[in-house]
């Protein structure tokens, strides 16, 4: 019956290894010390199951992954939005490292899959639950650092996080009109205006668009549910433009 049971985990053991070798190739990353890697997939009830076997879990790796998520996070918005305040910097960062935005990155890259869980932890569908796949996320990012350092966490970031900030999925935590407004203030140029081009659709379901111009020259426009959301997509697009110019 042992032996039985050693085959099986050994036969385990080499099926999650393969996985773990697909998902490395998967998002271009490849640890020099896997068992960084395996740790960071390993929740606490896999380890109270195993307790024979030299496994830890990914909990002191949460909390450097929370650190380091942190301020490369940190570094990305600082030099993306010159003009955006402290404040609304610490509320934009606090949009994409919180709980709901980390299950969304791990579960764009299939991490629940990955995931070393304990018998009863699995039955209850401890793979799928927010937190823990939250801390997992947290946990890889503090292996690939602790594994590398800081530079192939940007990469990666780069290739799975920064997008989503790019193609505006927390725009709803800033303020676009504020910062385009700040940018022609320091450059001494006239007033911005806002106008409403076009509505259409239903009562229940209206599309708004509208443009933003300074001195007679549209800066960009924007569509939205109501005319303020318009209007920020507006700004929104300006700000691009003008950042984008050297």
């Amino acid at each position: 019956m042992q032996k039985h049971t050693h085959y099986k985990e050994r036969k385990n053991f080499a099926k999650k290894a393969e996985e773990f070798k697909k998902f490395q190739q998967s998002i271009g990353q490849t640890f020099l010390n896997e068992k960084l890697l395996y740790q960071a997939f390993t929740h606490s009830s896999y380890v109270n199951e195993h307790r024979k076997k030299p496994y830890e879990d990914n909990e002191r790796l949460e909390f450097l992954g929370d650190a380091v998520l942190e301020l490369t996070v940190s570094q990305f918005l600082y030099s993306k939005y010159p003009t955006m305040t402290e404040g609304d910097l610490t509320k934009l960062r606090a949009a994409i490292v919180c709980e709901p935005s980390l299950v969304a990155f791990a579960n764009d890259l299939s991490f629940g899959n990955l995931i070393l869980l304990g018998k009863g932890e699995e039955m209850t569908g401890g793979r799928a639950r927010p937190a823990l796949l939250a801390d997992v996320f947290e946990a890889f990012i503090g292996a690939l650092y602790l594994d590398r350092g800081l530079a192939p966490v940007v990469d990666f970031l780069d290739k799975y996080v920064f997008p989503k900030v790019n193609e505006g999925a927390f725009s709803h935590v800033m303020d676009f009109k504020s910062q385009l407004q700040e940018l022609v203030q320091r450059d001494g140029r006239g007033p911005l205006e806002y106008r409403i081009l076009s509505e259409r659709g239903p009562a229940h379901s209206r599309e708004f668009e509208a443009v933003v111009a300074l001195e007679g020259t549209v800066l960009g426009t924007g569509n939205g549910r109501s005319k303020k959301e318009a209007e920020q997509h507006a700004a929104q697009e300006a700000l691009s433009k003008m950042q984008a110019k050297p």
